[in-house]
């Protein structure tokens, strides 16, 4: 699970499920001028709890895991950001229904209000049902709710210390071990300095040799595919990690994961190169 694929609209259904437990436990509807000792809350109504609360709180926890995980599995051939979605819009809908009736089949004789915990439980549910739709239609819902890490800055006097996974580390050409004999140890796109001894011959290589390998982190979680041309993802590119292009494939990339898996990047779109 990578958190840091959420995304903003993740963090608006994350604060509207929160919202909606808290409301759970507050009064259901205004009992002032009743005869009423003891007003029930949502946990005394099952419909109620499973119809707004308890389905709000649900939904939320599909859309955020369709995102964290990297391969997210299938409700009945569903996607679970598309049940939570359509649960969220559920939701809002009955949310609507128990805002106008609040006593539901209870009859005090004479109308009852809302109380504070259906009120703030109608406007959880519309934030979920919003936060829901827009994160599929609103670019900027999808964009990473966390930033990219950076690097930690080097010790005064000291060199910046580089590793997998950032633009500054200092990384040996793609296809050449560290430590190699006989191999001038170059970062990539560097240049042979005077005095130092210049490679021989280069053996042939395979198409795609003059590609210079880069670091790049993708804007939105993008689906890594087989470099056998299979449909089925191999794993998810998340944001605000970066990873490593090996080689052009047509418009898309051939892109390296940080435990080795290799796949084609399609969508090169937006990416942000180290």
């Amino acid at each position: 699970m990578n958190i840091r694929s959420l995304t903003r609209g993740d963090g608006v259904v994350i604060g509207a499920a929160v919202l909606l437990f808290i409301a759970s436990f507050l009064d259901t509807f205004d009992c002032s001028g009743n005869n009423c000792d003891d007003v029930p809350t949502a946990w005394d109504n099952g419909t109620l709890l499973l119809g707004v609360y308890l389905a709000g709180i649900i939904a939320a926890a599909l859309i955020a895991l369709s995102h964290a995980l990297p391969q997210p599995p299938k409700v009945i051939g569903l996607d679970l950001g598309q049940v939570g979605v359509a649960l969220a819009v559920f939701t809002a809908w009955t949310a609507i229904g128990a805002i106008f009736d609040p006593a539901g089949p209870l009859d005090f004789g004479e109308s009852v209000d809302a109380g504070v915990g259906l009120i703030l439980g109608f406007i959880a549910a519309l934030a979920l049902a919003a936060g829901a739709v827009c994160s599929l239609i609103v670019p900027a819902f999808r964009a990473p709710l966390l930033g990219a890490p950076r690097p930690a800055p080097a010790p005064y006097g000291g060199q910046p210390q580089g590793g997998y996974g950032y633009p500054g580390a200092q990384q040996q050409p793609y296809g050449v071990q560290p430590g190699q004999p006989g191999q001038p140890q170059q970062p990539y796109g560097g240049q042979p300095q005077a005095g130092q001894p210049q490679p021989g011959p280069a053996a042939p290589q395979k198409s795609g040799a003059e590609f210079t390998p880069f670091w790049f982190a993708v804007p939105v979680a993008r689906p890594l595919y087989g470099e056998d041309g299979s449909p089925t993802p191999i794993a998810e590119l998340a944001p605000g990690t970066w990873y490593l292009a090996v080689e052009q494939r047509g418009p898309g990339l051939i892109a390296q994961t940080q435990d080795g898996r290799r796949g084609v990047l399609q969508d090169t779109s937006g990416i942000q190169r180290g």
